[in-house]
Parts: C-alpha cells; sequence; structure tokens
C-alpha cells in the first residue's frame, strides 16, 4: 500500500463539475501544488454549466494539468505513492474523465488507487489546514449541494438535513441570473448586496422554525421574482442592490436557523468542544461566514472554514481524501463506477421532492 507517513504523496484529479483541476499533496499537509482551469468563460453565454461542453474541455485539457501539477510540485509519476480521483457525485461525463484518467495512471505506475467522493473532498478539506478532530458538524454548501452531516470519519457520516429542492449556490445563481448580474452567480449577488438594502423587500425565510435541519430555497427564488414583476419588469441599480441584499440575508437566515436545528441534534455526539465546519463554494461569501461565526459563538461552537482555495471545486481536497483514506486502506479497485449521485450517507432517507445532486 506504500508510505503513509509525512512522505506520502498523493497526486488528486478533479472533474466532477466545471473546474479541471490536479494536485499533489503530502501525507504532513503540505500542498505541492494545485492547478486549476476553470470553465467559466466557456459557460458565460449559457447562464449555467452545459455537461457536453464541460466533459470536452477536460478532454482537453486535464492531461496538461496533470503535467503541470507534477511540475510544480517538483516530482514525476515515480515519486507517488497512490492516486485519488472524483468518482462522483457530479456531471457524469467529467466524472469519466477524471476517474478514467487516474485509473490509468494507477495502472500503469502500478500505484493503489482511491476513488473519492466529491462530497468527502469538501467535508474532509478542512483538516488540511486545522487540526479539526472527528465527529464534527459539517455545513456543506455549495452549486449542487446543501447539507448537514455530522463527520465521524473517512467514509463515516450521518446526514442530518439536505435540501428538498435547490442548493444554496443554486440558488444564488438562479437569482443572479434572474437579477441579470452574470454568472457565476454568487459572488455578482454578494457584490451587488453590498450597496443593497435588504429590508427593503418582504421575503420569505423557507423551513425557519421547521422541526428537523432539511433546507429549500426554490421559493426564495420565485419570490424574487415576484418582487420584480411588481416592479413592472423595470430595475434600477438600486432595485437589483436591495434585492440581492434581500435575497442574500433571507437565504443566510435560512441556513443559520436549519444550522442552529443541526447543532443541537448533533450536541451530544460532539463532546464538550463542538466544531461547526462550513465548506463548499458558497462558504466563500463573506456576509454568510460572519454569520455563521456569529451563531457559532452563540452557541458554544468553534468555527473552522477551509480557505477560499479550499472552498471551491479543487484537486488538493481531492488529494487530501485521497490521503486520508489511503492511511485507513481504504483503496479502490480499477472497477469502481463513476457516479452522477452519491450520498455520503447512504441510510438517510431521501428528502421528499429532492433536487439534490447527491
Amino acid at each position: 500500500m506504500g508510505n503513509t507517513g509525512s512522505h506520502t504523496l498523493v497526486l488528486g484529479i478533479e472533474t466532477s463539475c466545471d473546474e479541471t483541476a490536479a494536485a499533489v499533496v503530502a501525507g504532513d499537509k503540505r500542498i505541492l501544488s494545485s492547478v486549476t482551469l476553470s470553465q467559466i468563460e466557456e459557460h458565460r453565454a449559457y447562464g449555467g454549466i452545459v455537461p457536453e461542453i464541460a466533459a470536452r474541455s477536460h478532454i482537453e485539457h486535464l492531461d496538461a494539468i496533470i503535467r503541470e501539477a507534477l511540475t510544480k510540485a517538483g516530482v514525476g509519476y515515480e515519486d507517488l505513492s497512490a492516486v485519488a480521483a472524483t468518482a462522483g457525485p457530479g456531471l457524469i461525463g467529467g466524472v469519466l474523465v477524471g476517474l478514467m484518467t487516474g485509473k490509468a495512471i494507477a495502472a500503469a505506475r502500478r500505484l493503489p488507487f482511491i476513488g473519492v467522493n466529491h462530497l468527502e473532498g469538501h467535508a474532509l478539506s478542512v483538516r488540511l489546514i486545522d487540526e479539526a478532530a472527528f465527529p464534527y458538524l459539517l455545513l456543506l454548501i455549495s452549486g449542487g449541494h446543501c447539507q448537514l452531516l455530522l463527520v465521524k470519519g473517512p467514509g463515516s457520516y450521518a446526514r442530518l438535513g439536505t435540501t428538498i429542492d435547490d442548493a444554496a449556490g443554486e440558488a444564488f445563481d438562479k437569482t443572479a441570473k434572474i437579477l441579470r448580474l452574470g454568472y457565476p452567480g454568487g459572488p455578482a449577488v454578494e457584490r451587488a448586496a453590498r450597496a443593497g438594502d435588504a429590508a427593503r423587500f418582504d421575503l420569505p425565510r423557507p423551513m425557519k422554525g421547521r422541526p428537523g435541519a432539511d433546507f429549500s430555497f426554490s421559493g426564495l427564488k420565485t419570490a424574487v421574482r415576484r418582487e420584480i414583476e411588481r416592479l413592472g419588469g423595470k430595475l434600477s441599480s438600486q432595485d437589483v442592490a436591495d434585492l440581492a441584499a434581500g435575497f442574500q440575508a433571507a437565504l443566510t437566515e435560512a441556513l443559520l436557523d436549519r444550522t442552529a436545528h443541526a447543532m443541537a441534534m448533533a450536541r451530544p455526539q460532539l463532546g464538550a468542544s463542538p466544531t461547526l465546519v462550513v465548506a463548499g463554494g458558497v462558504a466563500a461569501n463573506g456576509y454568510i461566514r460572519r454569520a455563521l461565526e456569529e451563531l457559532a459563538a452563540s452557541q458554544g461552537f468553534r468555527l473552522a472554514a477551509p480557505p477560499q482555495s479550499l472552498c471551491t471545486d479543487n484537486a488538493a481536497m481531492i488529494a487530501w481524501a485521497g490521503l486520508e483514506r489511503l492511511r485507513l486502506g481504504l483503496v479502490d479497485g480499477l472497477d469502481l463506477p463513476a457516479r452522477a449521485r452519491w450520498p455520503l450517507d447512504p441510510h438517510a432517507p431521501p428528502a421528499i421532492g429532492a433536487g439534490v445532486k447527491a
């Protein structure tokens, strides 16, 4: 299985959505390289990700991205201890590109292969920069996923809540499209909201006060559309800023309510010094992160969050998840399938009406 100490070097490959990425990470948490090629410009004209375009771009660029990652790390294939690649969930065409490439490298070099759940990459990424000990509570918020999970260790998760329709990042993108703020929507809405009055529009706080920790954001997006219609469809720059601010505040308040419920649910299993980890692309939103800091402090939790470079999709988190699994002997055969859907907690019941990608 190879060395699993500080000299372990794992090549990570990530192609589950619209980033083509490769990284080399060492067992002592050094990120020797992390290279990401964004496809934002290729998808911008469509206002969202086109799966066929994403897969084709991965095919065209992945080999060069891997070579660049190895060169920047100052290592060759012969120095690697293992290869880790995202095996799902995600856009199946893209997942297949990275997964098959990772398998080919592992087979040719006779290296252990680890197929990583993309969500586990996010779930464990904080441990690259923080001494977060298991178990901890995770709020995973990204373009395709919105979940609250009890993280017990690699391969061991209990889902406390999930979205029954849109994910938080998806709601940001759709709202940005309605407001004609461009793509990607999350950063665009956050920028517009800085000049806005969050109290001007009376927007709903979906699921707030209800039992459990599930999310719903579809109705919030619809409420923004109705306010635009009420204004006659013609928006001033201040209208856009106020709607962006109101949307962001409403979504954040809903996130806080659901997270507070999950804190109460998980607290008996988290010990005397509980930790809340927030990860995923939406965790890069400064307004949301500050609100979560206040919530954590009020509930006696410590908040831990990866830096922005590890919140958005990247291969360093895939390499690190591979390292964590390698240490436990959790390696995979080359017959491991690609999966469009792959829940971290296989025992959790599906949410009613769920449109989630996991």
